[in-house]
């Protein structure tokens, strides 16, 4: 990937991953709003391993490629963390706070474009599920 915009997300989504995130989406918005190209999505198990999936996401961004997020809200409690880095917003819920306010319904006109990031993070499945 040459696009640095591009690079960023892939990093982020490799970072999640890792932390076994689930159900991970990526919305093109670009276009449909001016805050951001891309909002990340991603599913935690519980509010510890949210806090953990973006304390990844800021350091492995930090380190990688030396961006640091503009704005993060919601580490306490945990259940629905917002990890702003100006061209993209990572959104990493709990399962009961993600289905709560359903974002995915709320930008259903955006590509979902997972794919485009997926195939180096997660080559077997991005759209992880929970295992019992």
């Amino acid at each position: 990937m040459t696009d640095p915009i591009q690079h960023r997300v892939h990093t982020a989504v490799s970072a999640a991953l890792d932390k076994k995130a689930f159900d991970l989406d990526v919305l093109a918005v670009a276009g449909l709003t001016s805050i951001a190209d891309y909002f990340l999505m991603c599913s935690a198990t519980s509010e510890r391993q949210a806090v953990a999936i973006a304390d990844s996401v800021v350091d492995r961004l930090r380190e990688e490629d030396r961006v640091k997020p503009r704005l993060v809200e919601g580490t306490t409690p945990g259940r629905w963390i917002l990890l702003d880095y100006g061209d993209f917003i990572f959104h990493i819920f709990t399962e009961d706070c993600r289905r709560f306010y359903g974002l995915e319904r709320l930008w259903g006109d955006a590509p979902n474009v997972t794919a485009d990031f997926s195939e180096e993070a997660a080559p077997a499945n991005v759209r992880r599920t929970k295992t019992s």
